[in-house]
């Protein structure tokens, strides 16, 4: 086990410059995860860490090396002083281990589906903290898939890591544009359901037990044109206050919520 004291080492610069920026990111195809919690959930779900970064005052190296004999790891070990921890730390409770961990690939045709799925599309979605939060109902939905179209958010940015308890690491995650998504939907026979309130229908009135995608936009702009053309059918929550939206992580747990509501009702579930 080698030990980095100095903020200027190279590793440490390069794990920054990870955390900071995507294109960074895209360019080695590697990220961040920071907390027990989060490396734990990317180990269960096959992703390879590449260096390991513990600071021994918030976590000790009997816990660090049970979690390296319980997962069987394979990569770079760095004990780091406290200079070095504050430098890298994203945030504060991050128990004193990092990683750099190797991105996996996020095309349409890894997605693996049941026969009968339910997924959420998400169109151009801008802020980290929204994604987090529906891969988050994704998960407590039993939803299969998130597929993002024109995606503006980098799913490994730390703060989707952060706002969706590593689930975006146990989450079936597709990165396509829209012409990827309407072949994707028609191969596999998936209708789509557009929450948008233009020529839409009450969300509870549809039927969501046959294969569906739902599809959700960013608060400000909302779905395109292009994506509400090929839906089955659009769909709005309605809403008796003063307010004319919901965030949209809100709206999308209550769609996938409403799905899974009425597949558990028809015994599919």
């Amino acid at each position: 086990m080698q030990e980095i004291i100095s903020t200027n080492n190279a590793k440490v610069k390069y794990t920054i410059q990870l955390q900071k920026k995507s294109v960074i990111r895209k360019e080695f195809k590697e990220f961040v995860i920071e907390g027990q919690r989060e490396i734990q959930a990317a180990l269960e779900n096959d992703y390879q860490l590449k260096t390991i970064f513990f600071y021994p005052e918030l976590f000790s190296e009997k816990a660090f090396f049970k979690l390296l004999n319980e997962y069987n790891i394979k990569a770079d070990i760095y004990k780091i002083s406290k200079a070095v921890y504050k430098k890298m730390a994203y945030r504060s409770s991050t128990e004193g281990i990092i990683a750099v961990a190797k991105m996996k690939n996020h095309n349409l045709d890894h997605l693996k589906l049941s026969r009968n799925p339910y997924i959420l599309v998400a169109e151009s979605i801008e802020k980290p903290g929204n994604i987090g939060a529906i891969l988050r109902s994704i998960d407590g939905s039993g939803a299969e898939a998130l597929i993002m179209v024109n995606p503006v958010v980098d799913i490994y940015n730390p703060n989707v890591i952060r706002a969706s308890l590593g689930m975006v690491f146990s989450t079936s995650i597709a990165l396509t544009d829209l012409t990827g998504l309407e072949i994707f939907l028609k191969t596999k026979d998936i209708n789509l359901y557009t929450a948008t309130l233009q020529n839409a229908n009450i969300y509870f009135e549809e039927d969501y037990t046959q294969p569906t995608a739902i599809a959700v936009g960013a608060e400000d702009k909302g779905l395109s044109m292009e994506i509400r053309k090929i839906a089955k059918k659009s769909i709005y929550i309605p809403m008796k206050g003063l307010a004319d939206s919901l965030n949209v992580s809100v709206s999308a747990g209550i769609l996938l919520y409403e799905t899974l509501r009425q597949r558990i009702t028809a015994h599919i579930v």
